[in-house]
C-alpha cells in the first residue's frame, strides 16, 4: 500500500497518472484536490492522460465539482486528457444534474 495523504493521493500507471480521491470532497478539501490535479497535469514530461479515480469518494459538493472542471480546463491547455473513473451514485448524480457529465469521459476501469 502506498503512503498517501488522506483524501487525495497519486499513483502512476504507465501511460497515465491516476489521482485517487476518497472520503468527502467539500469546500474545505477541494483546494487539496485542485492542487493535486494541477500538479499531476502540469508536471513536465508527464503522461498524456490523467485519470481521476472517484471509487472511494463518498460525497462531492460544488467546490469539488469546480476543482474537477478547472482541472479539465488546465488539462486541455496542456494537451492532456482528464478522465473520471468509477464515480459513486452521489457524484454521478451531481455530474448529471449540472451537465458536467458531458465534459468528461467517464469509465468504470
Amino acid at each position: 500500500m502506498e503512503d498517501h495523504e488522506p483524501g487525495v493521493w497519486v499513483s502512476s500507471g504507465g501511460e497515465r497518472l491516476v489521482v485517487h480521491v476518497g472520503g468527502e470532497m467539500d469546500i474545505d478539501r477541494a483546494p487539496m484536490l485542485a492542487g493535486a490535479l494541477h500538479t499531476a497535469i502540469t508536471q513536465p514530461d508527464g503522461p498524456g492522460e490523467i485519470v481521476v479515480d472517484l471509487a472511494e469518494l463518498s460525497f462531492c459538493d460544488s467546490a469539488g465539482l469546480n476543482a474537477l472542471i478547472q482541472a479539465r480546463r488546465t488539462a486541455a491547455e496542456h494537451g492532456k486528457r482528464l478522465t473520471l473513473r468509477s464515480p459513486q451514485t452521489q457524484t454521478l448524480r451531481l455530474l448529471k444534474m449540472t451537465g458536467a457529465d458531458a465534459l468528461f469521459p467517464i469509465t468504470d476501469t
